[in-house]
């Protein structure tokens, strides 16, 4: 059975683990509990075909920076997750995006730009436009999430419940990043990182 690699990376506190724990258990984790390292497994379908996902919910602090150029040399897709609220932590993925760049020593790789705690609206201190412009300028998707209310959890982490190849006439209904993101992540073999709405 094949397995696939993501890796999900941020600013500590930005909800990574609960993103992840969202997607895989269907729960929200309320406390926040910095991870050193949480690896994830979840059989999903995709094509037809069994595969194995292995999902990376990573270090935020900066004590375990060094173990990253291994998570980003093996890792095969990759979540970018800020905090809408929190313009700081938009600002720590260019570096992170750059550490990925030189450890792969490659110009593109499957990357989706996620903006979590969408439902604190009113504490917003990242636009969308803002987000969706670093976005066009790394050439991958953007998309904001809420791990809290389950907004988006399972459009923005690969989709595995049974989708088969019908499922591709759902990317035809979103924007041309986002397709092109999907596209180019079905092409080098590696599960759905992002999908429309269901």
């Amino acid at each position: 059975m094949r397995e696939y690699k993501l890796v999900v990376l941020g600013s500590g506190g930005v909800g990574k683990s609960a993103l992840t724990v969202q997607f895989v258990q269907g729960i929200f984790v309320e406390k926040y509990d910095p991870t050193i390292e949480d690896s994830y497994r979840k059989q999903v379908e995709i094509d037809s075909q069994q595969c194995v996902l292995e999902i990376l919910d990573t270090a935020g602090t900066e004590q375990f920076t060094a173990m990253r150029d291994l998570y980003m040399k093996n890792g095969q897709g990759f979540l970018l997750v800020y905090s809408i609220n929190q313009q700081s932590t938009l600002n720590d993925l260019i570096d992170l995006r750059e550490q990925i760049l030189r450890v792969k020593d490659v110009d593109d790789f499957p990357l989706v730009l996620v903006g979590n705690k969408c439902d604190l609206e009113d504490e917003r201190s990242v636009g969308r436009e803002q987000a969706q412009r670093l976005a066009n300028e790394w050439k991958c998707s953007c998309m904001e999430t809420s791990a809290k209310a389950k907004i988006n959890v399972n459009e923005v982490l690969p989709i595995g419940f049974g989708w088969d190849a019908a499922s591709l006439q759902f990317l035809t209904a979103v924007n041309k990043s986002f397709r092109r993101f999907s596209l180019g992540v079905l092409d080098s073999g590696l599960c759905y990182l992002a999908a429309a709405k269901v």
